[in-house]
């Protein structure tokens, strides 16, 4: 008989899932970290509780924070890749022949080694010959680069906790000065359906809007995250997200996705009413 697990969303408000089967559950320096099997969405990471990717869903969040900036900038040779190391965001990238480096800093090793043991359909390009792997805290290995990446993607847990300097003014002015003179950031913004992460969202885009010149939303529907809604963020010193795609130069890498089109890529960015009200308030 399986048993359930019970992400709280907020204090009145949880998703649940039915567990028929615990694959890995260690307490790491940093964090506790759970692998466990589900009928409905397979194997699944949570940290602290918190649902980090699910088989069946994970390929919305990873081609959305993956795809959008490739089919924006024209020529990203060298990437930088901080946050959760499970390989999902990696193995995205490591589809794009014209990359030439992929530098993926994650804090906690364990991550690392579970998703490779137990997640390998998320961890399986980790060792490809363009990555390089630093187990370090990211905010302290960015200060030590400038004008260094085509793209940064901040694929982080919530601002809270061991992430929470992730989301400060200081860590956005360290990925301005590592990007190059054309260089784009994508970010998590986390939901904004409920407003302890609405909260989060707006403290986070203000800090961002304040160091980029150009900086924009987009979404994602992503079933096991919070409301169901999700949020990116898009930061350039240069490209537009949606006047500078070139969809004929991403249609011609003939990438299979399940999810990302150049379609919906512009779409993503029409946001709804209510979330136009909360980031021009921010702006």
């Amino acid at each position: 008989m399986g048993f359930w697990f019970s992400e709280f969303h907020t204090k009145d408000v949880k998703l649940s899932l039915k567990v028929n089967k615990q694959l890995f559950s260690q307490r790491s320096d940093y964090q506790q970290i759970d692998v466990f099997e589900t009928a409905e969405f397979g194997k699944v990471l949570a940290l602290d509780g918190n649902i980090m990717l699910t088989e069946r869903d994970e390929f919305i969040y990873d081609e959305m924070i993956t795809h959008v900036p490739m089919a924006v900038h024209p020529n990203i040779k060298n990437v930088l890749v901080i946050g959760v190391g499970d390989g999902g965001v990696v193995k995205e990238l490591t589809r794009y022949d014209s990359i030439e480096r992929i530098d993926l800093v994650e804090m906690d090793e364990m991550v690392a080694e579970a998703c490779r043991i137990y997640i390998p359909a998320n961890a399986c390009r980790l060792d490809d010959a363009r990555v390089h792997i630093y187990y370090e805290h990211a905010l302290k290995y960015i200060r030590k680069h400038e004008e260094e990446y085509d793209l940064i993607i901040v694929d982080s847990n919530d601002p809270y906790g061991p992430s929470e300097g992730l989301y400060t003014r200081e860590f956005y002015g360290s990925c301005y000065k590592a990007l190059k003179e054309d260089g784009i950031m994508v970010n998590q913004q986390g939901s904004p359906f409920y407003q302890e992460d609405a909260d989060a969202m707006k403290r986070s885009h203000g800090r961002i809007v304040n160091t980029f010149p150009i900086s924009r939303v987009y979404q994602a529907h992503i079933p096991t995250y919070a409301a169901g809604y999700w949020l990116f963020g898009f930061a350039s010193k240069k490209y537009h997200p949606i006047d500078d795609m070139d969809e004929e130069r991403w249609k011609g890498l003939h990438l299979k996705t399940k999810y990302y089109t150049t379609r919906l890529h512009k779409g993503a960015f029409y946001l709804p009413a209510f979330l136009e009200e909360v980031l021009q308030e921010v702006e």
